[in-house]
């Protein structure tokens, strides 16, 4: 049964993920209006953003660097 529920997810998970977002963000519109969901939403894909390029070994200084060059 769990091996089943998990192949499952496995198999749908971009549709189950959608669904998620989509839920959270239309909760977050009626709840706190369209400008500050938007000001979430753009915050959390810039931090998304950043992460994915520490993940993928950039680091620090590389991040800083090409956000404000040649500022040594």
């Amino acid at each position: 049964m769990l091996q089943e529920i998990l192949l499952y997810l496995q198999q749908y998970k971009g549709r189950i993920i959608g669904i998620v977002l989509g839920l959270i963000i239309g909760w977050m519109i009626l709840h706190y209006g369209w400008l500050a969901t938007i000001f979430w939403v753009i915050c959390i894909t810039l931090g998304y953003m950043v992460g994915k390029r520490i993940d993928d070994n950039d680091g620090w200084q590389d991040i800083l660097e090409r956000i404000f060059p040649g500022g040594k």
